[in-house]
């Protein structure tokens, strides 16, 4: 059994990619600017604790269908990573990168029997 959650978690971890690529221009863009208004961080930061929020639902579903967990896991710790610092903007990318394909994959966890 598929899950929407997985697949709109997926959907909006490929957005929280683009966005978080172009908070090093934003924020670059900022430090240069210097002028001490941070309304466009606190944009970024949002953004991504949405992501943790609805990476945590799709773990849930994930485990109630019987779904792989590891997209999931990799989405809460790439969120959290750029949650915690946008230093870690780079890392976050590649690790939802990866959990995007595990999230669009669905194949039933590992142990899972299909005895009706």
């Amino acid at each position: 059994m598929k899950s929407k959650m997985n697949t709109w978690t997926a959907i909006f971890n490929i957005i929280n990619c683009v966005m978080l690529f172009i908070s090093w221009f934003v924020v670059i863009a900022q430090a240069v600017s210097s002028n001490g208004d941070s309304s466009s961080a606190t944009f970024f930061y949002i953004f991504t604790w949405i992501g943790v929020v609805l990476n945590i639902l799709s773990f849930y579903y994930a485990k109630q269908l019987n779904i792989s967990v590891v997209g999931a896991v990799l989405g809460i710790i790439g969120s959290l990573l750029s949650g915690l610092s946008m230093i870690f903007a780079f890392p976050s990318i590649v690790l939802l990168i990866i959990a995007v394909v595990f999230e669009f994959l669905q194949k039933p966890a590992k142990g899972a029997n299909d005895a009706k």
